[in-house]
């Protein structure tokens, strides 16, 4: 049965497509630590998880500016109001303080879900503190 319905939803173009979405972005934070020998991860302003959504433990992906890495991790807290953005572990090789990042979060939905969603997006200044927020971002032109 499982399979005569299958194909019929499959015939009909009806099957659910799965996307993954930027669910959070937290732009051009400013590294302030790259700790070789700490426990793997990422520790952010707990105000900057909060303003993004982004949970502790949960997948993040970093995107350093200035050289072009591109690596994943997870995000850990740290201090609310601290401005750190720690990059931990082996991931530290990728990043110094002062390199300028881009760390992101994605989630997974289906199409119906995506038409409806918005990014939080975060925008600090450099000293990583909240400058501004937003949900979308502006199209670009040539």
């Amino acid at each position: 049965m499982a399979s005569v319905l299958g194909r019929l939803i499959a015939a009909h173009g009806l099957e659910r497509m799965h996307l993954t979405m930027l669910k959070a972005k937290i732009h051009r934070a400013t590294v302030t630590h790259a700790e070789v020998d700490y426990e793997g991860s990422c520790a952010i302003d707990e105000n900057l998880l909060e303003a993004s959504g982004i949970r502790e433990f949960e997948q993040i992906h970093i995107y350093n500016i200035g050289n072009g890495e591109r690596f994943i991790t997870y995000a850990i807290r740290a201090a609310a109001g601290s401005g750190i953005i720690s990059v931990n572990g082996a991931a530290a090789h990728k990043a110094t303080p002062g390199d300028l990042v881009i760390i992101c979060a994605y989630t997974g939905m289906d199409e119906a879900e995506a038409s409806r969603f918005r990014p939080k997006l975060v925008y600090v200044d450099p000293d990583n503190r909240i400058a501004r927020t937003n949900n979308a971002i502006p199209v670009q032109a040539a």
